[in-house]
């Protein structure tokens, strides 16, 4: 499971996930609790919390374990309900967008992305220094968002 907490890591996050809850199936990987351990069989197709798939190496986290990422320590961003609107639709941060920065913010490391009611809406890559006041330029990468559900829908 060292693809979770590589993903994890990159938040500059800490939380502590049981070794022996974890199970891997099919490159899914999901948080069960004991009780249900013990139920499930080897064919089982989705059981306890699902935390993300690994594809090719890498790892694809759920909005359930972004949201275990944001109850603890961890990079998060702030914004305003206009680039709310526009991240959930796939576009990526300007720094005018940004109301709070909380956690470090190293250029490559990943942040949540929060509404104005710190609900977990997706996470970017930090591109550059959010200390300076940029006009002009992208300075948080969408990765993933709520809406990348929608836009899949054909």
């Amino acid at each position: 499971m060292r693809e979770i907490s590589d993903f994890i890591n990159r938040f500059d996050a800490n939380i502590s996930l049981d070794e022996a809850s974890l199970v891997k199936k099919q490159g899914r990987c999901f948080l069960l609790d004991k009780s249900l351990k013990r139920l499930i069989s080897e064919e089982f197709f989705y059981a306890g919390t699902y935390l993300g798939k690994t594809k090719k190496g890498i790892f694809f986290p759920s909005f359930y374990l972004l949201a275990m990422i944001n109850k603890g320590k961890a990079n998060k961003i702030l914004v305003d309900a206009k680039t709310e609107w526009l991240f959930i639709c796939g576009r990526d941060i300007f720094r005018q967008g940004i109301t709070r920065i909380i956690g470090s913010y190293k250029c490559g490391d990943y942040a949540l992305i929060l509404n104005r009611r710190g609900e977990c809406i997706g996470f970017g890559k930090i591109l550059s220094d959010l200390d300076k006041e940029k006009k002009n330029g992208v300075v948080v990468e969408n990765i993933l968002d709520l809406g990348d559900f929608l836009r899949r829908e054909k």
